[in-house]
């Protein structure tokens, strides 16, 4: 599993996994992002669960992705064919590099956000630097002329 906050205050979340029993086996606390592996001891529901609690408060956007794979146990491990074996691993590392691949998607979605709210920001800030440049000019020029103006009695 893994999980990473890509939106709303300090993106930070508490986040927790709890086995078949209700027993807590791993915890995070004000993380903004985690990757828990864990080889699953009992059978049954393992909950992965997200808190707001404790962290800053507003509405916060979490991607996650709860990847697994099903590890049968066998005895008679001589009688794998190599080539299924070659075929499981394979298996198993492209399912890894489609993991990696939707977290790099979320988080260069984070970096897009981050950008755009810079630039926006540089926008903004350069404008009111231009109006204040404009105004400045302006008022120089009114008052030179005042300055320089004969007065005739």
């Amino acid at each position: 599993m893994s999980f990473q906050v890509s939106k709303g205050g300090n993106l930070d979340i508490d986040a927790w996994v709890m086995d078949p029993a209700d027993i807590i086996i791993k915890s995070f606390a004000r993380e903004s992002s985690g990757s828990q592996h864990l080889t699953a001891d009992k059978d049954g529901r393992y909950t992965y669960c997200f808190s707001n609690q404790m962290g800053s408060a507003g509405e916060k956007t979490i991607s996650f992705n709860a990847h697994g794979q099903r590890h049968v146990v066998t005895n008679d491990a001589d009688h794998i064919d190599p080539l299924e074996r070659v075929i499981r691993d394979l298996a198993e590392a492209i399912s890894d590099v489609k993991d990696e691949q939707e977290f790099i998607v979320v988080r260069e979605r984070q970096h897009r956000n981050t950008a755009e709210s810079t630039n926006a920001r540089v926008k903004w800030w350069s404008l009111l630097q231009l109006a204040m440049l404009a105004g400045i000019c302006l008022f120089q020029v009114f008052y030179l002329r005042q300055f320089f103006k004969t007065k005739r009695v």
